[in-house]
């Protein structure tokens, strides 16, 4: 089941609206809640009243709790990954539920009795809970909504998640914090949390199996191993897992660590735990929400670069913000806020924090957003499952390092200091391994630094199958602000001297760029990029011409050559006019002599306006270029 781009909703919080979204938004976001209202409260007391719940030392009662929080995902998420392809996921998500209100029951006993063994089993019990979600929760997106909406969609989620976790952890702070009851309070609530969730599950609509069929391998090893390895054929994918992966690893060494870094070396007591996370949780959400807009309502991969360089940033200035304090007495939120002394770190700090956790954001959504969209339905739940696995062991890795580094005598803010390091070296390799992310990267600046693009007529663009775009050629960019605009691959055909210019030459080969000459300048190349082309249209592609075959020093339209006319002529398919407006006097068209001399228009609004396709019989160059004139207009 997927709904049609014709029922999309031009805003990502019109899905809030939608059965197919709304239930499903509200269960996850009371599970992730009651999970933070639980592990919260038992942090705070395993680290400020450690004697009588769990004698642990502060700066290991975060870990220790995450990573028994973490441990079903590597035992049960290959089962999981099975059982969401194999059952119905809105009957999953009801009886996962059904498990929560169990599992809550034996943790308001645990705060009740002020027993630490019983909590802990229930840190244990409600990572099940999440390891049998996970695969649904993922899985169910892209079953339910289109792919424009997916960067929407897993925004709202990601966003829901993160503000639950900063409701919970407020709510949980403040009820832990009642003299006397405030412990059995927190069980009570989380009890009436998880039943409220229950009944929101029961209105997830009907989500077929893909897979009712499925032999379930309760082998977590081999079924792990099997779905890697169909998740390693696709390269794309997999290092997209892994990017996943890094940023749990990354998030969880600061979110499990609030406590001791609080106490230890901001001096703040439980309250300033709440406003670290508060800032960590809204700089998240805020992110997650952004990316809808900043990628155009598309798969934008080219935001994940520039969440990673913000990542390493103000992970990096955290350390530099946070050395050198001295302890002292545990002060309030108010009193860390206000402090004349160190007021101007503290703030630094947030600042660090809440940057931080924004551009996590950025880097998130667009890689699970890919990873839904690039995974064949019959196999999404148990790749999302091996990756839940992945996430585990990359938090368990992380939970032993900074276990490790604090125990050999380095600080929180070292810790923070190698972790942002580390950001930097992950991200450098999988950029190297996956240029495509770079390349996009690269032109989604270009978009959003230098121009402003006005689309028009995105819609003409086929879903699927070949085509043919033939467009003016305005500067040396157009290739780049038509695939950024443009939702599907675009293989452009190019004179190769702009094909081999420094920097744009990475993008264009990046993108499968053809670079094209005259017969009188290379008749091999001119032979080889046809052929290039027939391949490209015969595989269902996307490519585009500028059948000027140059670009325009004056502003006006060229002739159209007849390269476009040889091209139907052995491949026929649609041909689809473009034209691009305002670019003309731009830095990098040719205004004025040079390009990139003058920097006039730096800053310009521009546009990209798409025709209906034309059937090949009625293409001629005349006719193309005639139209192509008519949709740019006086704006040149």
């Amino acid at each position: 089941m997927s709904v049609s781009p014709t029922n999309a909703p031009q805003s990502q919080f019109q899905l809030l609206k939608q059965r197919r979204f709304a239930p499903f938004f509200w269960t996850q976001f009371l599970g992730a809640g009651n999970d933070n209202i639980f592990k919260f409260a038992f942090t705070i007391l395993a680290t400020y009243h450690a004697a009588d719940w769990g004698g642990l030392d502060s700066k290991l009662a975060g870990p220790i709790i995450g990573g028994l929080f973490i441990a079903p995902f590597m035992l049960f998420s290959a089962t999981a990954g099975q059982l969401a392809d194999k059952y119905d996921k809105a009957l999953l998500a009801r009886w996962v539920k059904n498990l929560e209100i169990l599992f809550m029951l034996v943790i308001a006993g645990g705060f009740v009795w002020q027993s630490a063994p019983l909590l802990f089993a229930g840190v244990f019990l409600m990572g099940c809970h999440s390891t049998l979600f996970g695969p649904v929760k993922f899985a169910y997106l892209p079953q339910h909504l289109n792919d424009s909406e997916l960067t929407g969609g897993n925004g709202m989620v990601e966003m829901g998640t993160f503000v639950a976790i900063l409701l919970g952890t407020m709510l949980g702070g403040a009820l832990v914090a009642i003299p006397g009851i405030g412990p059995a309070y927190v069980g009570m609530t989380s009890l009436v949390i998880a039943l409220i969730g229950r009944l929101a599950a029961q209105f997830i609509p009907v989500s077929p199996a893909p897979v009712p069929e499925l032999k379930v391998n309760w082998n977590p090893v081999t079924e792990t191993f099997a779905n890697l390895k169909i998740a390693g054929q696709n390269r794309t994918v997999f290092l997209s897992l892994i990017g996943i992966s890094w940023l749990w690893f990354f998030g969880s060494i600061f979110l499990t660590s609030f406590t001791g870094f609080s106490k230890d070396v901001l001096s703040g007591n439980e309250q300033v735990v709440t406003l670290l996370l508060a800032l960590f949780s809204i700089g998240i959400g805020l992110g997650c929400m952004l990316c809808e807009k900043m990628s155009g309502n598309r798969i934008e991969i080219g935001l994940v670069p520039f969440g990673s360089i913000g990542m390493t940033i103000f992970a990096i200035d955290l350390y530099f913000a946070s050395r050198g304090l001295k302890v002292q007495a545990l002060t309030g939120a108010v009193a860390f806020v206000t402090d004349a002394a160190h007021g101007h770190t503290h703030f630094r700090v947030m600042a660090d924090l809440f940057l931080l956790a924004m551009f996590s954001g950025f880097y998130s959504v667009p890689l699970y957003a890919l990873m839904q969209s690039r995974i064949e339905p019959t196999y999404r739940a148990r790749i999302v499952a091996a990756n839940n696995i992945l996430n585990a062991i990359f938090m368990v890795i992380a939970s032993l390092m900074a276990a490790a580094i604090l125990h050999n005598g380095l600080s929180l803010p070292e810790l923070y200091l190698v972790v942002g390091i580390m950001n930097a070296a992950v991200a450098l390799f999988i950029f190297r391994m996956v240029p495509e992310f770079l390349m996009r990267f690269l032109i989604w600046m270009l978009i959003h630094t230098f121009y402003r693009v006005e689309k028009k007529g995105l819609e003409n663009i086929p879903v699927e199958g070949p085509c043919v775009l033939v467009c003016n050629h305005v500067s040396f960019v157009d290739a780049l602000v038509i695939g950024g605009s443009i939702q599907r691959p675009v293989r452009f055909v190019m004179d190769f001297r702009i094909f081999k210019i420094p920097v744009l030459n990475f993008v264009f080969r990046t993108a499968g760029a053809i670079p094209i000459a005259s017969v009188k300048e290379d008749p091999d190349m001119l032979e080889r990029a046809y052929e290039r082309i027939d391949e490209y249209l015969q595989a269902g592609e996307v490519v585009c011409i500028f059948p000027e075959g140059r670009i325009t020093d004056n502003g006006d339209l060229y002739p159209f050559k007849k390269g476009i006319t040889r091209i139907i002529e052995r491949t026929p398919v649609p041909v689809i006019p473009m034209a691009l407006c305002g670019l003309w006097g731009s830095f990098f068209s040719r205004w004025g002599g040079a390009a990139m001399h003058y920097p006039r228009g730096v800053f310009s609004r521009i546009a990209l306006v798409i025709d209906q396709a034309w059937p090949p019989s009625q293409v001629t160059p005349e006719a193309l270029q005639n139209r192509v004139g008519e949709l740019r207009g006086a704006v040149k």
